[in-house]
């Protein structure tokens, strides 16, 4: 298959997988591959935007050393070491910052490879009873329990494939990651819609048998002069003029970390009562950060920089709520643990695609 049609095969893929029905902001990544060369998504770069030259090549041979490495246990300096050798697998006629999870899309023989982060799908793997439920639901499947992204999930991801291989002389073609997502590969980009396809009928019927409704449930906006009201207490409390805001109607919200990208985007912890200069002081001396997320009068705020974060932190603390109702359906939400919304908050990578945000 000559390089062009390849590259144009999974920038379709990603622009049809990075519709809001599987991803929010910038997450999932795609990639596609040869025997000797890995294309993947770039860091921070959107799948719903993404063009042909945007993809970043990289050398498998020289990508697959990171599984042969010894690294620091200390995780920044093995994260460090990472970025560094993750750089020099970087092929100069295709340049750019590759995916973290590039060693993973390497080690998967299938040409495509399609992970994304649906509400529907983190409804099972953000849920308490998820694990034993995608055995019912997906016996097919590869469950991977919660690791930190990056070389860590890399690693171990590879040692279950490779048993997995070794158990049904296949490697896995589907792979939840416990309050993550999935990844999707095939040789095809028929099967990979297909797979996607069946994994939306499949979660979509469980939750209808368990009464589960679809849809986020959202107060009515309250009207143009309340909002307008609201937002100037914001404004006023944050000493920020400038700042920017994206408002909705009151749902509710999720009350913890629930996946690595609503973190980034939104955070774990919102404020959830009418701001003042002492409660967001506190807010801000307990968890390390100004809140993104604001919740008073029957309105939900994003708070940002930009109209584009604000709107973002809003577009995900909806998705997270979503994936807290959809939980129901598989024994209530699974928080990530204390260490591991650590880990993210201060992640290098993760700041990078923060950065991305404008």
């Amino acid at each position: 298959m000559e390089i062009k049609q390849l590259l144009n095969t999974i920038t379709e893929l990603s622009h049809a997988f990075g519709a809001p029905l599987y991803v929010r902001g910038g997450g999932g990544n795609t990639s596609a591959k040869t025997d000797t060369t890995l294309w993947v998504k770039p860091s921070g770069t959107t799948l719903a935007t993404i063009k042909p030259s945007d993809f970043v090549g990289m050398d498998r041979a020289k990508l697959a050393k990171l599984f042969e490495v010894e690294p620091p246990k200390e995780p920044a300096a093995r994260e460090a070491l990472v970025k560094t050798m993750m750089e020099q697998a970087v092929l100069p006629e295709y340049p750019g910052r590759a995916s973290v999870e590039a060693p993973l899309h390497s080690t998967l023989s299938a040409r495509y490879v399609v992970h994304t982060h649906p509400a529907w799908v983190n409804g099972m793997t953000c849920g308490k009873n998820g694990k034993t439920a995608c055995a019912t639901l997906f016996p097919q499947a590869l469950w991977i329990d919660y690791i930190d992204p990056g070389y860590t999930l890399c690693m171990q991801v590879r040692k279950e494939i490779q048993d997995y291989k070794r158990t049904h002389r296949r490697e896995p073609s589907l792979i939840f990651l416990k309050n993550h997502g999935v990844f999707v590969a095939a040789d095809t980009p028929d099967a990979i819609a297909a797979m996607y396809a069946g994994i939306h009928t499949a979660l979509t019927s469980h939750y209808n048998s368990k009464g589960i409704p679809a849809e986020l449930p959202k107060g009515a906006m309250p009207n143009k002069a309340a909002v307008a009201a609201a937002e100037e207490k914001i404004r006023v409390t944050l000493g920020d003029a400038s700042v920017h805001l994206a408002v909705g109607g009151l749902f509710h919200l999720a009350n913890g970390p629930v996946s690595p990208d609503h973190i980034v985007y939104s955070k774990s912890y919102y404020l959830v009562e009418t701001p003042t200069a002492d409660n967001v002081a506190k807010f801000t001396k307990r968890h390390g950060y100004r809140p993104y997320v604001i919740a008073f009068d029957g309105m939900v705020f994003g708070v940002g920089a930009s109209a584009k974060q604000a709107g973002l932190a809003l577009e995900l603390a909806q998705d997270a709520a979503e994936v807290v109702q959809l939980t129901a359906a598989f024994g209530g939400i699974e928080y990530m643990t204390d260490r591991a919304r650590e880990f993210i908050e201060n992640w290098e990578v993760e700041s990078y695609r923060s950065k991305q945000i404008s």
